[in-house]
């Protein structure tokens, strides 16, 4: 009988969680785990979970970038009695399943909001006999926290619930040690799998489309709208003003804002919302222009393309701005910290890029592949 995960994700305003998990799911699934993806965001028609089931909850999402108001389906904020029912919903699916592995995307490293349902659970799990391996799928960088109890709570959880933290990175680029200062107590249940990125098979694609074009992408674009704008106001101040530019929006982005761009009058430009065949348009491109979102970073590293990025960063949202500068730094890309504001400092960016050819960066694009192998080590030993 195959080892079955039970795999929670919660993603809340963009897609990146989410899409990230998809591709470890494919890849656990392929390597022949029983694989249950608990999706707490809501269905996403453009993210695909091939040979998996899942168990859809009550879908939450971020009222907006501040991470500060969670809203239920109906646009209203959620309450106790929602809290309850999501938490039941969760631990009832999860002693359903009876899984062997459980593996928790971020918490308690991030999604701090959702520990009305991630503490039962945990305890559900390390009071089950015999319980589950207790796996954190963690990001390559952690977002800056203000309070320092706040990480200390972050370290008191991970030594006492959990087995084992997949960082998926690669520490030659970017160690945790850079976003989490208490890295040495928890050593011992750290390994780094590499980055998670799609199989090379997503570069298939035949066609030309996209060759010689200018790609603009903005990941799943609910706060993309500033790279667009900024993107078009650059472009006639540009040596490449006369090529065709494809803006992909990304399919979180308002209907007003997507409405705005696809009536834009500059010729020789196409806003389209998704293409699941972005890597195969980055590898026909002329240069690509991005925010410095984890899987968007991926697709720039695996294909090469010339890259500006234009790092998203709030108050609480730090760590676009460190990946992309670490990358920048190894001449990867071209960082340009334009604060959506500054079409000439974007267009000098753009000029910079087509100039200077990116580095080729030894980094580990195999995160994926290696989370099975490390699964499937840890549960059978």
């Amino acid at each position: 009988m195959a080892v079955r995960i039970f795999f929670y994700v919660q993603h809340l305003l963009g897609i990146g969680h989410l899409k990230r998990a998809s591709v470890l799911a494919n890849a656990m699934a392929t390597a022949g785990f029983d694989v249950a993806v608990a999706v707490g965001g809501g269905d996403m028609p453009y993210i695909r979970f091939p040979g998996c089931s899942r168990v859809l909850l009550p879908p939450v999402r971020a009222a907006d970038a501040s991470f500060k108001v969670l809203l239920d389906a109906d646009g209203a904020p959620i309450d106790a009695a929602f809290r309850d029912r999501r938490a039941h919903r969760l631990v009832s699916e999860f002693a359903a399943l009876h899984p062997q592995i459980l593996l928790i995307e971020q918490f308690p490293f991030g999604r701090r909001q959702f520990r009305f349902e991630l503490m039962p659970l945990l305890e559900a799990a390390r009071s089950r006999r015999p319980p589950p391996l207790i796996v954190c799928s963690l990001r390559d960088i952690l977002v800056h926290k203000h309070d320092p109890e706040r990480t200390r709570e972050m370290l008191a959880i991970a030594s006492r619930f959990f087995d084992r933290i997949l960082v998926h990175g690669d520490p030659q680029l970017i160690p945790l040690d850079a976003s989490f200062p208490y890295v040495a107590q928890l050593r011992e249940k750290i390994t780094y799998t590499g980055y998670v990125c799609e199989p090379a098979a997503a570069d298939a694609g035949g066609g030309s489309e996209g060759r010689d074009e200018v790609i603009v992408m903005a990941g799943g674009g609910a706060v993309g709208a500033p790279l667009m704008r900024l993107a078009l106001a650059a472009r006639p101040q540009t040596s490449l003003a006369d090529s065709v530019w494809r803006l992909i929006t990304g399919p979180n982005l308002d209907a007003a804002a997507f409405a705005e761009f696809a009536g834009q009058r500059q010729s020789g430009v196409i806003v389209e919302r998704w293409r699941s065949d972005v890597r195969a348009l980055l590898r026909r491109a002329r240069l690509a222009i991005s925010q410095g979102g984890y899987n968007t970073i991926m697709d720039l590293l695996a294909t090469g393309v010339p890259a500006v990025v234009v790092p998203f960063a709030s108050e609480t949202e730090t760590e676009q701005r460190r990946r992309v500068r670490a990358l920048a730094a190894l001449r990867a890309l071209t960082a340009c910290e334009a604060d959506g504001q500054s079409p000439n400092l974007l267009a000098a960016a753009i000029e910079q890029a087509l100039t200077s050819p990116p580095a080729i960066v030894d980094v580990d694009l195999r995160g994926a592949e290696t989370t099975a192998v490390l699964l499937s080590r840890w549960v059978t030993g």
